[in-house]
């Protein structure tokens, strides 16, 4: 496999930084300006929030973080130390927040590996492996849509201002049938038959309108190929420790929120699994954002979703919300990429 490593370099860029932090700051400020209630007393809310919640979600992010590093090491046999594992997931968070998430960070997080030592065919291989383990919680979560579970937060904003839930609804679904059928390609790839995907690849781009991505088609299935050919040996008890990590760390991630709103809201458990359900369906949304992080439509999103349930507290809850899953990254990855290519090219320089 070869990988651009301009392109890499483009993504892991520290001046990046700033285009994600701008649009956030500018939807919050819109957000303030247009709404006709907002006073600065509301801004001194935050100091009202019971400490042991924003504690525990604080946990939560370490617990989600150490057991990304975690999962890093169990699919490379351990062949990456703790700081190496470190390294990796908090450039790879940095460039999903420098990126929209249909980019996402996949071909960086492949150089990353290779460049602390993993072989191209294997780093393939676990970062396909993370993306369809992290796909497969996402059909797991969003799956009770299929019984109209999330129907009633679609309707409850439809109102005579506006139809957002009709588009969220047309996300949502969009988002779930796109994720499942790249899932279960992927993975037929993976664990099946990879020259099959291979021919039906180039099959598709044979056609005039996709000649175009022929070539990348091709490159594609070879190392989908390489990838399998990685994994054939594997023991049942490698995949459970994946998935078991994987439900851990997705359920840390959304639990956040949980606690921040059990911050200053009370919730019962029923009103814990709607902030859950609208989560799934903010996740929808930011799939398919355009802006890197999804920076300003989370925020935009959010403030309709949870406007009615969180009152006066919405702006608030908001902005820390992305303060504690979103902006760290931005600045852990200011601090550790310079520290990372330094080791990483200290360490050729020493090969060679």
């Amino acid at each position: 496999m070869e990988l651009d490593a301009k392109k890499v370099f483009k993504t892991l860029n520290l001046n990046k930084i700033w285009v994600p932090v701008v649009i956030g700051l500018g939807v919050v400020l819109y957000l303030v300006v247009s709404d006709p209630n907002f006073t600065t007393d509301r801004l001194k809310l935050i100091g009202q929030a019971d400490w042991h919640y924003v504690l525990l979600a604080v946990l939560a992010i370490v617990v989600r973080d150490l057991g990304y590093i975690y999962r890093i090491r169990i699919l490379t046999h351990n062949k990456l130390s703790w700081l190496a594992s470190f390294y990796i997931i908090v450039l790879w968070e940095f460039s999903s927040a420098v990126t929209p998430s249909v980019v996402g960070g996949g071909i960086v997080a492949i150089f990353l590996l290779i460049k602390e030592g993993i072989k191209p065919g294997k780093a393939i291989a676990y970062v396909t492996l993370t993306t369809i383990f992290d796909n497969a919680f996402f059909m797991l979560a969003a799956s009770p849509g299929l019984v109209g579970v999330y129907e009633p937060i679609f309707t409850d904003l439809i109102t005579s201002e506006t139809s957002l839930g009709h588009g969220l609804r047309v996300i949502f679904w969009v988002s779930y049938v796109l994720v499942i059928i790249y899932t279960l390609a992927t993975s037929f790839a993976l664990f099946i038959n990879p020259r099959s995907f291979k021919w039906i690849l180039l099959k598709f781009t044979s056609m005039r309108l996709l000649r175009r991505w022929r070539q990348a088609a091709y490159r594609h299935g070879n190392e989908l190929a390489l990838a399998s050919q990685e994994l054939q040996d594997e023991k049942l008890a490698y995949w459970l420790k994946i998935g078991l990590t994987t439900l851990g760390v997705w359920v840390a991630r959304y639990v956040i929120l949980n606690l921040l709103i059990a911050a200053y809201v009370s919730l019962d458990f029923v009103e814990h699994l709607d902030v859950l359900g609208k989560q799934i369906v903010l996740w929808t949304t930011m799939l398919v954002s355009p802006a890197p992080g999804s920076s300003g439509t989370a925020e935009f999103i959010f403030k309709h979703l949870h406007g009615n349930a969180l009152g006066d507290y919405t702006l608030i809850m908001g902005i820390m919300w992305r303060l504690f899953t979103y902006y760290p990254y931005l600045f852990l990855g200011a601090i550790f990429l310079p520290r990372w290519l330094r080791r990483v090219f200290a360490k050729h320089k020493a090969i060679h």
